[in-house]
């Protein structure tokens, strides 16, 4: 007999185990449902203008403000989060919504071209943004109303339609940011459905772009289903993001953002700090600051605790595995190296003795871990840095700002930070991209971040009065052609001699 179909998810606090909440799951046909009902209300809500959008986006931004205490409740329930990391959550997030609405107007204003070469000078040539219709958003568990709103408000801001599925592990708060939208009575473009893999699989199905957050294994498939449909989709994979310390790095500075990037929000962050290559000079000093600064972490569940549960009980077991991996290779645990006794926590870790023969090195650990690994100087860091098949962010920390952005020339990663963690992710002006198998196309990067949802359109028209017909068109004739080649060459050369075919 087959096992019956789940129906429900149930939701638990990662905290302790205890039930918060069940909600339905929305199948297949529900889906497709929902995504012709938004494709009709897209086409008014496009209609309108960037001008009306972003007054609809501007009031959903005042519901989330003035739902602050109630979101981030919702939020340290289901994630297990510690309330000030939750609060980057339910207020920063709110700066998407604040910046494509400022700018909508601008970014999707058609733009004159000019002519590339002669054969264009009698045409004005504009470029036009026109939105996808029904743009599908897959959120992942570690971050539901960040990234969330990190793409929700562009597509809505273009004039598309938003079909969200949020992770199963953590479906309520973005489904609540989702009602707020419905509660200030804006146009039917937003819906929220909660499920696995078979509600995913009919997101991708049903949309006309799809923005896609996950593992790399899960992104290759979405990617591959895509490509067979022909349809759009942008990619944001996993990570194993370096921080590379060297001898004339400010190191209490270093030690205190290396900590806290790698150590925020448990560790499961894209961009988390997950290992760490300090130059051999200053390696020991390093160690030690790092080493205390984790030691005076408070980890728990109470207002004053600064580390936070983590999502899944699988995740933990990852940590663990990893940690334990690491020991019997001959790394040694400094600080940290044990979950909890209940709920889903694992101490803030310092693994040090680590190589890249040790899967903490290699495969993303997405959890409150920190290997420090030794180096003989910045050639080495940066060699070691590169050698991962993932490339989504590093930091770099020394004094010489200059040899911060040399180095950064040289490291394969779509953001590095200098002096400092996370940053890029805040500045909405830059893209925010993976290479490697860390992912494909970018988010955000200023008007890039709202046109990737639009079509673009190429427009040409005549610039001066027109004759009955052009040079190059029927019927040919001996004469005719030998101006049209003579007009072609003058277009296509270079120079006196190219140009009149010396």
């Amino acid at each position: 007999m087959n096992p019956p179909s789940v129906s429900t998810l149930e939701i638990r606090r990662p905290a302790d185990g205890r039930a918060l909440r069940s909600i339905p799951i929305v199948d297949g046909d529900r889906v497709r449902s929902a995504a012709l009902e938004l494709r009709e209300a897209q086409v008014a809500w496009h209609d309108i203008g960037p001008a009306a959008r972003a007054s609809w986006l501007r009031k959903w931004r005042g519901w989330i403000l003035d739902h602050t205490d109630e979101l981030t409740d919702l939020l340290v329930a289901e994630t297990g989060k510690v309330r000030p990391d939750a609060l980057v959550e339910t207020t920063g997030s709110c700066e998407f919504i604040s910046f494509y609405a400022d700018h909508a107007k601008e970014f999707l204003a058609p733009e004159r071209v000019g002519a590339g070469g002669l054969l264009s000078l009698p045409k004005r040539l504009t470029r036009s943004y026109r939105p996808y219709p029904l743009v599908g958003l897959i959120i992942p568990w570690n971050f539901p109303i960040t990234l969330f709103l990190m793409d929700a408000a562009p597509a809505l801001a273009a004039g598309c339609a938003v079909l969200t599925k949020s992770s199963e592990m953590t479906p309520l708060t973005c489904a609540r940011v989702i009602e707020g939208w419905q509660e200030i009575g804006a146009p039917p473009v937003l819906r929220h459905v909660a499920g696995a893999g078979e509600t995913g699989e009919a997101v991708v199905e049903a949309v006309d772009f799809v923005q896609f957050t996950g593992s790399t294994s899960t992104g290759r498939r979405v990617a591959t289903r895509c490509a067979e449909l022909l349809k759009p989709v942008s990619l944001e994979l996993g990570g194993k993001d370096a921080a590379i310390v060297l001898e004339d790095a400010d190191l209490d500075r270093a030690a205190h953002g290396i900590v806290w990037g790698g150590i925020f929000n448990s560790g499961q962050v894209c961009i988390s700090v997950e290992r760490v290559y300090v130059v051999d000079e200053v390696y020991d000093r390093f160690v030690e600051k790092v080493s205390a600064a984790l030691e005076s972490l408070k980890q728990g569940s109470r207002a004053r605790d600064d580390v936070g549960a983590m999502v899944t009980l699988g995740q933990v077991d990852t940590v663990e595995r990893h940690v334990r991996e690491a020991e019997q290779s001959g790394a040694r645990v400094l600080v940290g190296g044990a979950r909890g006794k209940e709920g889903n926590f694992f101490a803030p870790t310092l693994l040090v003795d680590v190589d890249h023969n040790m899967t903490c090195m290699t495969e993303e650990t997405f959890g409150p871990t920190l290997p420090v690994m030794r180096v003989s100087d910045e050639a080495e860091a940066v060699a070691l840095a590169n050698d991962s098949e993932y490339g989504l962010s590093a930091t770099v920390w020394t004094r010489d700002v200059a040899r911060g952005r040399r180095i950064a020339g040289q490291l394969e990663v779509g953001a590095v930070n200098i002096n400092d963690v996370f940053s890029n992710l805040f500045a909405v002006e830059l893209p925010h991209s993976g290479w490697k198998s860390s992912g494909l196309g970018a988010r955000l990067g200023g008007a890039q971040g709202l046109r990737k949802y639009c079509r673009v359109q190429a427009i040409t028209e005549p610039r001066f009065p027109l004759t009955t017909k052009e040079l190059t068109w029927y019927p040919y004739s001996a004469r005719r052609t030998a101006i049209a080649a003579r007009v072609l060459r003058l277009a296509a050369g270079r120079g006196l001699r190219q140009r009149l075919g010396l």
